[in-house]
């Protein structure tokens, strides 16, 4: 599973990650979308080996209030799932 994961992560890009926040009711600004491409790109191994550690409260300024309270869900419902 974690090749499939791994696999996904190489090739994807700031367009998939914006076009899923829009089917989420989220409008990334630049700033965001850029941090969400950059930490999915360099720690999704680190989340994926502790998805129950993973707080993104951490990260709460990187997020306007509202993408933070759309988003967090978001993590929330799949960290369920792993």
């Amino acid at each position: 599973m974690l090749n499939v994961i791994e696999s996904y992560v190489q090739n994807i890009n700031k367009n998939d990650i914006y076009n899923f926040a829009l089917k989420n009711n989220i409008n990334l600004n630049n700033n965001e979308l850029d941090f969400i491409y950059n930490f999915i790109k360099t720690r999704y191994k680190e989340v994926l080996s502790n998805p129950s550690g993973f707080n993104l409260v951490k990260y709460k300024n990187n997020f306007s209030n509202e993408n933070f309270i759309k988003i967090n869900a978001i993590v929330n419902r799949y960290k369920m799932l792993l």
